[in-house]
């Protein structure tokens, strides 16, 4: 049975739409049961009325065709009549309608709406018969056993399918947890950026990729401090972009004049987004904490979008060699 504590309305509903399937499944096979069963029944009933009537019409008077005598309508009419108190009491679903044209003095059950009507020869004449028999759908009758089946099979199929869902979730969750997640990885020793999980890893010229990464320091520990292309850019980011120059010239990567970090900056931007877009090429969604937003509508309107990365957190970026 289902457990009011352990199932939601929605569970509620899904196991009473289950019970109910399977109710009428198996009302639909036991109903075909009772058909088949009916069916070879009826045959069987007949066969049997045919080979009794036809061993009795020795010692009935029901006339002679060949010496012109009459039906005896009342030993006909008690006959039939002893017939079918026989048939009711073996429960067969026929009864002896007429015989040679005489009913029974006693009527039919209500139920008995067919009649077929047949021929038989016997030693001296043709016999006519008329069989009644229920109709084959008031042999179709709910069962008990199609309810009781479907109360106990419904919370254990509801049961299955809801073990299934959750080894198929944990499944997902365990190959996610397995699966390397791709983020942010600057390597300052090679001067590259990367995401963790293929070998994408362009090399960038020294002034946007110092620029980024000392972009990426400052919007880590200022979140909510926005960055204007109509603005300088603050001298913390600056001071944080040419301490990174001075990192690649320990590293031996440069040898040249420090960048103005203040100048050409929709070029920097750009540079930063290019590569980026490389590596990030197979992870648009990872892609968007890392990339500096580009600036939106036409003059002076575009200079109020700010190019900061505000959804960055220290675990999404790894830095090698600071």
């Amino acid at each position: 049975m289902f457990e009011i504590t352990r199932y939601s309305p929605r569970q509620w509903l899904k196991g009473t739409s289950v019970a109910i399937g399977l109710f009428v499944l198996f009302q639909l096979i036991i109903s075909a049961g009772q058909l088949a069963g009916h069916k070879f029944t009826y045959h069987q009933a007949v066969d049997a009325v045919k080979q009794r009537v036809s061993l009795d019409s020795a010692y009935l008077d029901i006339g002679n065709q060949t010496l012109n005598t009459p039906v005896n309508q009342s030993a006909v009419a008690r006959y039939i009549d002893k017939l079918n108190t026989a048939l009711a009491a073996m429960k067969f679903p026929v009864r002896l309608a007429s015989l040679q044209g005489v009913s029974g003095n006693q009527p039919l059950p209500s139920h008995h709406s067919v009649e077929t009507v047949f021929s038989m020869q016997n030693a001296e004449q043709q016999l006519h018969i008329a069989v009644s028999k229920i109709s084959w759908w008031q042999e179709v009758q709910l069962h008990p056993a199609s309810f009781i089946g479907a109360l106990i099979l419904a919370p254990m199929l509801v049961r299955l399918r809801q073990t299934q869902k959750a080894r198929r979730l944990a499944a997902v969750i365990s190959s996610q947890e397995d699966t390397p997640q791709p983020r942010l990885v600057i390597d300052l020793h090679k001067k590259t950026i990367g995401n963790g999980v293929d070998d994408t890893h362009p090399l960038m010229q020294n002034k946007p990729f110092c620029f980024y990464v000392a972009l990426v320091k400052y919007c880590i520990e200022h979140p909510d401090t926005p960055l204007l292309h109509h603005k300088d850019v603050p001298p913390e980011l600056i001071h944080a972009a040419n301490n990174v120059f001075s990192r690649l010239i320990e590293l031996g990567h440069t040898k040249r004049k420090r960048p103005d970090f203040n100048a050409n900056l929709d070029k920097t931007l750009s540079e930063i987004r290019s590569a980026l877009e490389e590596v990030f090429s197979q992870f648009s969604e990872a892609k968007e904490k890392y990339y500096p937003p580009r600036a939106q509508g036409e003059g002076s309107r575009s200079k109020q979008h700010s190019f900061a990365l505000t959804n960055l957190d220290e675990q999404d970026v790894e830095i090698i060699g600071n």
